[in-house]
């Protein structure tokens, strides 16, 4: 089993050594490994099961570092790396070729982003690489957001696993692409909101489904439980499931009136605090006796929007 410790020290001799380890960030824990490196990078593939199709992101600690790896960035990019770095965005920029194809599933841009977690930024500073480094779980199941979820899902495949405490964010980053270049798009929905994105670039597209990504979770399906999730009017699908043996996870409403296990998200109606919550919750239900998770979305404000995504590909 993988062993789990706060050394940075550690980390860093397992990954000069050509291993992949777990990572913690302020998002979710990263199946982390030297993105130059193409073995290494096959690897992360194979632990997490992940298809090829699907591209991962890079992690390093500065502007500066990711100007390295690609061949520009746009104005409007460094201004949003500048505001929101380190933290929870994602920018796809065209890459350098030192960059491997693996990384990005033959597409012509490289996601980068720098991680607001001090153990990982000090990680980062002191390696010669940037980290690919996508969710540590089996493709498509809920992502990690403490060291033990990536024990108890990878803990066999991996030997370490840095141990940073529990994810501020909770949910992963928002990612930007730039259409001819210039204009910017979301094509993931994360933890900053699309209110925060138009204070910097205007008013944005939003394109975050396809069957051929450009980016990491756009596909329908993904970020699910094992056990069968329906959303909608809980009341309702109460009534549709009676028979059966029910887990809740409601935005803010307490079901003290019924015998079900209900996990609220949040009591305060804070969709950050929510998207805090949202992946932890989803494990604790999935890991009940409960038959099938009954859920709704959450106001579309704030972080609503990424937490509606979500729920919306794990009932996919």
């Amino acid at each position: 089993m993988a062993i789990i410790s706060s050394k940075i020290s550690d980390a860093i001799a397992y990954l000069n050594n050509r291993n992949i380890i777990g990572i913690p960030t302020e998002t979710v824990y990263g199946l982390a490994g030297n993105a130059l490196d193409v073995d290494v990078i096959s690897k992360i593939f194979e632990v997490k099961n992940r298809p090829t199709f699907d591209p991962l992101i890079c992690h390093t600690y500065d502007i500066e570092e990711v100007k390295k790896y690609v061949r520009f960035i746009p104005n409007l990019a460094y201004d949003l790396f500048q505001k929101f770095s380190p933290g929870p965005i994602t920018i796809l920029l065209p890459k350098k070729d030192i960059i491997p194809d693996l990384i990005t599933s033959g597409l012509p841009s490289v996601a980068f982003r720098i991680p607001n977690h001090t153990l990982t930024l000090e990680l980062l500073k002191n390696i010669s690489y940037p980290l690919a480094a996508p969710s540590a779980n089996p493709f498509g199941y809920i992502s990690p957001t403490n060291a033990y979820h990536v024990l108890n899902q990878l803990g066999q495949s991996i030997p370490f696993i840095l141990d940073g405490g529990d994810c501020e964010v909770g949910l992963e980053s928002t990612i930007i692409g730039f259409e001819n270049g210039e204009t910017p798009k979301i094509v993931r929905l994360g933890g900053i909101s699309v209110e925060e994105i138009e204070s910097v670039t205007g008013k944005i597209n939003i394109q975050t489904s396809s069957s051929k990504p450009t980016a990491p979770g756009m596909l329908e399906s993904h970020y699910a439980p094992k056990k069968k999730i329906r959303i909608g009017h809980i009341d309702t699908l109460l009534v549709e499931n009676k028979n059966k043996k029910i887990g809740i996870l409601s935005f803010s409403k307490n079901y003290e009136n019924v015998s079900f296990i209900n996990l609220i998200l949040s009591k305060n109606n804070n969709t950050t605090e929510a998207a805090k919550n949202l992946f932890s919750y989803l494990r604790q239900l999935d890991d009940s006796d409960c038959e099938i998770i009954l859920t709704e979305y959450v106001p579309q404000h704030g972080l609503g929007n990424a937490i509606n995504d979500r729920l919306k590909r794990a009932c996919a």
